[in-house]
């Protein structure tokens, strides 16, 4: 934990704004590696890592479309809950050394800033980010450990049109396991979000 952050840090950030310019910066580094198919050297007896054509886009394509609600569908209170089960069942990332912690935030979103959540995030936008899809996705913020971040999906993709650009969201994050770790070709990452119902990300 470090130095709590108002949440008027978050109402700062112009989020299409900044994406769009982060965007233009991260796509002029990584063009190279795109379009070159030549495979990245690597250790003798490692498999080779899988060419990243990176996403379909020259420039930024705009925010992902909310998915709307359904009967069927789960609430985000039920979606939390459902994450929260599967990760203590499966104890995978050292939940037993969590601690339940009541923020007082009118909205999960919030909740990273008020507790001064430090984990090499750049906190402002990646509370920005969490709001649009708490009222896009029903994306609900259920632990954070280390430099760890787990987020429920009430209503996650359908439709694979979209999935590259959500994806770029979670790239433009900055979290370091997006298709950096393990090394992932974009539009594997970016199929795989269709249905998901909970987003995992993390900082090195």
């Amino acid at each position: 934990m470090g130095r709590p952050l108002s949440p008027d840090h978050a109402d700062a950030v112009r989020l299409e704004e900044v994406l769009a310019a982060d965007f233009v910066e991260y796509r002029r580094r990584r063009l190279p590696f795109w379009t070159d198919p030549t495979p990245a050297p690597v250790p003798e007896g490692i498999e080779p890592w899988p060419h990243d054509p990176g996403p379909p886009f020259e420039q930024w394509p705009g925010l992902t479309p909310a998915m709307p609600a359904t009967s069927a569908g789960s609430t985000p209170e039920e979606a939390a809950s459902s994450l929260l089960a599967g990760l203590i069942e499966t104890c995978e990332f050292g939940l037993d050394e969590c601690c339940l912690v009541l923020v007082p935030a009118h909205r999960s979103s919030d909740a990273l800033a008020l507790i001064g959540w430090s984990a090499g995030a750049p906190l402002p936008l990646l509370c920005a980010l969490l709001r649009s899809w708490e009222d896009r996705f029903g994306a609900q913020v259920v632990a954070a450990f280390g430099s760890e971040l787990h987020v429920s999906v009430a209503r996650p993709l359908v439709e694979a049109e979209h999935a590259s650009r959500l994806a770029l969201e979670h790239v433009l994050s900055t979290a370091d396991n997006i298709v950096d770790d393990p090394p992932t070709p974009f539009p594997e990452y970016a199929t795989d979000l269709v249905g998901r119902t909970s987003w995992s990300f993390w900082w090195d």
